[in-house]
């Protein structure tokens, strides 16, 4: 495992953090208590030292579990970091009550990496207002947390106000080969790191998309390479080239994946990759945005929808069928997993929204999700749908 320093406190932190926003599940969509525990501490085992959870992660199971997860001496081989839920604070005295819960679910005495959860523009002047700056000064003062940051979605600009605002140790950014221009991008990770702040990198795979299911015009390009990387490695390697990147999150929740992420993690030096390299990564990235019509990460966190819409499955089969064709099959897919005939559960087809708006003030990406919703309406939910539904029955029920 490679370490880098924080530039703020000296920290040397592993450059893969363990991210739990994505672990893994049992049937019922609960998580996997032991698999995932076992996950935690193998990680930790071979060098990770930092794990990173949220209040809204796993519909708040997550920091509960992370809590008993880094029991039996694990807690003292990590900095641990979680977030306060700012869009959920009405006045000041709810971030000392969010804190104070968040010490008791993930029992510990303090909180080492203590982050603004899900920034932009508008909800960081909100917050502001309410006081989170003098919240945050006290809250060190009295030791419940010890580096105070924030994570942020929103527009450069917006980014640099709010690091100019306060004596920030580090913030956390999503960053990848198809994000170097989207939210804050490279100017932003650039003007972090001016600033002398630690840096913290989500979403380098894009939640997946970049580095499962390769589109074969993309593996076309991979496979040029001297040397050969899965997907999964080329967008890790790419992060980590940039010397300014201090940690690198991971939803690890499969353990070859986990396998291959601290095998890289052991070799990714900054500045390593080539020029030549650089310029294949630049051609992926250049193809992904002909290909993905859809900038979803799946972070689910537009879900619940109030009218039972599974919005990033919507988003997925669509990306899929514009990346890999296969049109009928992915269409029949559609229908058998959003009309809940493979997991005998509800329908959630993008027909389904009501245009309420809810989703819109809950995406990071800022997507205009209705919209994107009624052209997945006008390709999927065609005249032969009612056809695709019945074979789809006798295909995954016997009737």
């Amino acid at each position: 495992m490679l370490y880098r320093k924080n530039p703020k406190n000296g920290d040397e932190l592993s450059i893969l953090g363990f991210g739990a926003m994505r672990l893994p599940l049992n049937d019922d969509g609960s998580i996997d208590q032991e698999r995932a525990t076992f996950q935690v501490r193998y990680a930790i085992d071979h060098g990770v030292n930092y794990v990173d959870t949220a209040w809204p992660y796993h519909m708040g199971e997550s920091e509960p579990f992370i809590g008993r997860a880094l029991g039996d001496g694990y807690r003292e081989k990590v900095k641990l970091a979680t977030k306060l839920p700012q869009w959920m604070v009405r006045e000041y005295e709810d971030m000392d009550r969010f804190l104070n819960s968040q010490l008791e679910k993930l029992n510990t005495s303090h909180i080492d990496y203590y982050l603004v959860h899900s920034l932009i523009g508008s909800s960081w002047e909100k917050i502001h207002k309410l006081g989170v700056l003098d919240f945050l000064d006290r809250a060190k003062v009295d030791g419940r947390i010890i580096n105070a940051g924030f994570s942020f979605h929103g527009t450069t600009d917006d980014f640099k106000k709010v690091i100019d605002a306060y004596d920030w140790d580090f913030c956390q950014i999503q960053y990848n080969f198809l994000d170097t221009e989207r939210q804050v991008g490279t100017e932003g990770l650039e003007y972090a790191a001016s600033k002398g702040l630690g840096i913290i990198i989500m979403e380098p795979l894009r939640g997946g998309n970049i580095a499962r299911n390769v589109p074969p015009a993309i593996q076309e390009i991979w496979n040029e390479a001297e040397l050969k990387r899965s997907a999964a490695e080329w967008a890790l390697r790419w992060v980590w080239n940039r010397p300014e990147v201090t940690v690198v999150l991971s939803g690890m929740n499969e353990e070859a994946h986990i396998e291959e992420n601290l095998r890289i993690a052991g070799e990714a030096f900054p500045d390593s990759l080539s020029h030549g390299e650089l310029e294949l990564v630049d051609r992926v990235a250049e193809k992904y945005s002909e290909l993905m019509k859809i900038d979803c990460t799946a972070c689910k966190y537009c879900m619940p929808c109030p009218q039972g819409v599974e919005i990033p499955h919507c988003f997925e089969m669509y990306n899929n069928m514009h990346m890999f064709g296969n049109e009928e099959q992915i269409k029949m897919m559609y229908v058998a997993k959003l009309g809940g005939i493979l997991n005998n559960s509800g329908t959630g087809f993008a027909s389904q929204c009501t245009q309420c708006g809810k989703c819109l003030d809950e995406c990071p990406q800022s997507l205009p999700i209705p919209d994107l919703l009624e052209k997945i309406v006008e390709e999927f939910e065609d005249e032969g749908m009612e056809k695709r539904r019945a074979i789809a029955k006798q295909l995954f029920m016997g009737d």
